[in-house]
């Protein structure tokens, strides 16, 4: 894994002290990016998910890749709206990263009060298990949707929230319920603000999916590739491995003053949509000639989407010691080289 000074120190460290971790949404593309890099490092992880986005083919790929280490993985299947399940998955846990949540402001706008069953509820019952397990931290992924259509840019964490969706809603409210238990209960909570997240096992199929990877698969299939709006409008995207990194960062921090802390998850960067497709297609020409001449569709902007987002990192940065390894160029070549080989297995 390719990150900054501080993780690079860090790394033998934990390698020499193993400890147990509790990762939940193991088999989400994040998740079983995070489980992939605790085992390298020798840490036993208990991984929590109840497949409903997440896939037994990433933790499938992950272990068969790892196979020394996969006996310091147990899976507990069930749902974190089951607090007894929570509570099950914390027992003799270290750390807890909280990463199993409904995503997609689409999916919230089709069906909101699922999303808060499983984002809020879900995320109170981990806050309490954890809690009640005397863990050493827990951390959370929020998500910069809660910033809302923000026209000071970049974001840092002292903007007011303003969601715009009943998924950034419920981001917002995870937020709340973690300071508050930092105030009420003296638990150590940190909750990371993801950016455009991206890299390999992200799931490209389904009407929720992002679009890095429903783009790269559509130019392969020869499927048209949507962009909702101008194409002007611009994100931060930030490759898995400096989401996995700033995780493994929260969790370790010793110093009390940043629980119940937001951080942003990015790399301070912005790329707009039309930027992103020209660098995705012109990729895969290089082995695709017949995807050079290829233009996307353009479609109306949608309701609780974004025009612009882009992060300032310098809290994380100075507290936590977050360097973003992988840049978009260097990401998305290695997003396109699994999906490429992935699409060749599944034709």
């Amino acid at each position: 894994m390719q990150s900054g000074s501080t993780y690079d120190t860090l790394r033998p460290a934990l390698s020499a002290q193993p400890k147990t971790w509790l990762v939940t949404g193991v088999a989400g593309f994040i998740g079983s990016s995070i489980l992939a890099e605790l085992l390298t490092l020798g840490q036993t992880v208990v991984g929590l998910d109840n497949f409903a986005t997440g896939f037994q083919s990433n933790l499938d790929d992950v272990l068969s890749s790892l196979p020394q280490h996969a006996d310091r993985f147990r899976l507990v299947n069930g749902d974190i709206r089951d607090l007894d399940v929570c509570r099950a998955g914390c027992e003799g846990v270290d750390y807890v990263l909280h990463q199993a949540a409904l995503g997609s402001v689409p999916r919230s706008l089709d069906d909101p009060a699922t999303s808060n069953a499983v984002n809020v509820d879900g995320t109170l019952n981990i806050f309490m298990a954890a809690r009640d397990a005397r863990v050493r931290r827990t951390v959370y992924a929020s998500s910069c949707a809660v910033y809302g259509d923000s026209l000071e840019l970049p974001l840092d964490e002292t903007r007011p929230l303003l969601p715009l969706s009943p998924y950034a809603a419920t981001k917002a409210a995870n937020e709340m319920y973690a300071a508050s238990f930092v105030r009420s209960f003296g638990v150590g909570v940190v909750g990371l603000r993801y950016f455009n997240v991206f890299g390999r096992r992200q799931d490209p199929n389904g009407a929720y999916a992002a679009v890095i990877p429903r783009w790269i698969t559509s130019l392969v299939k020869g499927e048209p590739c949507r962009i909702f709006g101008d194409g002007e409008t611009s994100r931060d995207f930030v490759h898995v491995s400096n989401v996995v990194q700033a995780n493994i960062l929260a969790a370790t921090s010793d110093d009390s003053r940043n629980a119940g802390t937001v951080f942003n998850v990015a790399t301070g960067a912005t790329t707009s949509l039309n930027q992103l497709f020209r660098e995705i297609r012109d990729a895969l020409a290089v082995t695709n000639p017949s995807v050079a001449d290829v233009e996307p569709v353009y479609e109306p902007f949608r309701p609780g989407d974004i025009a612009h987002s882009s992060a300032s990192i310098g809290r994380i940065r100075a507290e936590l010691g977050y360097e973003p390894g992988l840049r978009l160029s260097d990401g998305l070549a290695e997003a396109l080289d699994w999906y490429t080989r992935a699409s060749k297995v599944s034709a």
